[in-house]
């Protein structure tokens, strides 16, 4: 399934950085090319932001852009951060309860 609001595909740190200074919200997702994790819950995470247009997301490759498990702290993937006015509010990583991250989603929307 493809949607088309989201997950811009990031190139670079820095894309990543102003993508998150631009976005009052705005979601990383952070994964790697042979992950089967990241590849069963990315369009899971892509249906879920359908229902939440206020949030802004963007893709990053952490085996294109090396750099961002440092940049992020990142030490498994998929990791997911949801960034509210520049900082970090949410922070899931590998196994993800989706109902759980829906909850953390809808609580921030609606106090946004």
């Amino acid at each position: 399934m493809f949607y088309p609001n989201n997950f811009q595909q990031a190139t670079s740190i820095e894309e990543i950085r102003h993508f998150i200074d631009d976005n009052k919200l705005a979601f990383v997702y952070i994964s790697r090319t042979n992950c089967g994790v990241c590849h069963a819950v990315r369009p899971q995470v892509q249906e879920m932001l359908e229902e939440f247009p206020a949030i802004k997301a963007i893709q990053a490759n952490a085996d294109d852009i090396p750099e961002v498990a440092g940049e992020f702290t990142v030490f498994t993937v998929p990791a997911l951060l949801l960034f509210v006015e520049g900082k970090e509010m949410i922070r899931e990583a590998r196994f993800v309860v989706m109902d759980e991250l829906h909850h953390q989603f809808q609580r921030i929307t609606d106090n946004f």
